[in-house]
């Protein structure tokens, strides 16, 4: 758990300038449209091959930097395509090291957040750093206790824009490996950097179906960045018919479904979506996706105080999830300036855990990090706005 520093640290601004970009971003590119469209520019296909490993798998910061090209193929791709599509606005780190928050500019103004979230081995899990991702700008879904469902919905992220996220989180993550080689305190050569990425970002991820899956399977190129599929887990708001979709996809990613309540009625009073698609629609849709991909659910539950946290609330759940392959993330909310709900203390969380148990549904109470830098989805967005005016 994260404990809150005693003054929230006011954060480094940097007034982003980034300018409207009239060329493609190179990194919309998937590997087969990048090959075909350099054998179009009369290039080899090896070259293809370089281009990708730089960006993906060497994380390069430019095309001045790949200097396996000659200098007249880096004018050409310059002259043809943007090679960043953010540019940082805010970068915030939690006091305790744990969790550092990137707030990014992109080429039309709008600003998306990215946050590095850093764990030490439990016994059972090695050290590992996740990168938790944007796919919109904004979100339609208007969850009451979300700050990006606060803030309305303005635009689906490019493949580009999403897959950006994780190479500046790579960055970060190989330059803190380095330096920790350099104090002797990780072995030489152990470059770990992001291990896993998580879509539950600012935004839908399933509102984003194609350019999301697009950018998993990037993601998991084993010559770029090379994130196994495992590793990977995409969070919705429960929308039905894409998830049966996603079931089709072959890719063995994990889905965690955000649920927050064990019945219509109480999920209806900070979910609308759970009136377009009700509770037994939902666990339903979940049950052919397990049936199908033979892959464990996760269900993530924000204990909201007085409104869903009760023993009951969570006994009604445990016969909801009975008899499907699935594990409940508990996570005491992260208080919104706009939300009206309180945080479920710890005791509570327990009580609610011990009422899942008595049907044998697993759970983990997750203590959200990073609460001193405003690590809650929309959150940091909503106080650069105040600081930026923007």
């Amino acid at each position: 758990m994260t404990t809150p520093s005693s003054t929230s640290p006011e954060p480094t601004v940097k007034k982003a300038s980034i300018a409207s970009a009239m060329l493609p971003s190179i990194l919309d590119l998937s590997r087969d449209r990048l090959t075909s469209t350099l054998i179009e520019m009369g290039e080899k296909k090896f070259r293809a091959d370089q281009v990708w490993r730089s960006i993906y798998h060497e994380t390069l910061g430019s095309f001045d930097e790949m200097s396996t090209l000659s200098k007249t193929f880096r004018e050409k791709l310059k002259e043809t395509y943007t090679f960043s599509a953010l540019e940082q606005a805010m970068f915030l780190t939690s006091a305790d090291k744990t969790t550092s928050k990137a707030l990014y500019k992109l080429h039309d103004g709008e600003l998306i957040e990215t946050v590095l979230m850093r764990y030490e081995t439990d016994g059972h899990r090695r050290n590992r750093k996740t990168a938790c991702i944007s796919t919109q700008a904004g979100c339609a879904l208007g969850c009451t206790f979300c700050a990006t469902g606060q803030q309305g919905f303005r635009r689906n992220l490019t493949v580009g824009e999403i897959v950006a996220q994780v190479i500046e989180m790579q960055r970060v993550a190989r330059a803190e490996d380095e330096a920790q080689m350099a104090e002797g305190k990780r072995s030489k050569g152990d470059i770990q950097g992001v291990t896993n990425v998580v879509f539950m970002g600012m935004g839908e991820p399933l509102a984003n179906y194609r350019n999301v899956i697009a950018a998993i399977r990037v993601l998991n190129d084993g010559q770029g960045l090379n994130i196994g599929a495992r590793h990977i887990t995409v969070s919705t708001v429960g929308l039905v018919p894409q998830i049966l979709q996603l079931a089709e996809e072959e890719l063995q990613i994990n889905l965690a479904i955000s649920l927050h309540a064990p019945d219509n009625a109480t999920r209806s009073q900070t979910m609308p979506v759970n009136k377009r698609y009700p509770v037994e629609e939902l666990i339903r849709a979940c049950h052919k996706y397990a049936d199908a991909t033979g892959r464990r659910i996760f269900f993530e539950y924000v204990l909201l105080k007085e409104q869903n946290d009760s023993v009951e609330q969570a006994q009604k759940l445990g016969r909801l999830l009975n008899g499907l392959h699935c594990h409940v993330n508990l996570i005491p909310v992260n208080p919104t300036k706009e939300g009206p709900f309180e945080r479920t203390d710890l005791t509570a969380a327990k009580d609610f855990q011990g009422g899942l148990k008595q049907y044998g549904i697993p759970s983990t109470v997750r203590m959200e990090k990073g609460i001193d830098i405003n690590a809650g989805c929309g959150q940091l967005r909503e106080r650069a706005i105040e600081i930026l005016g923007a």
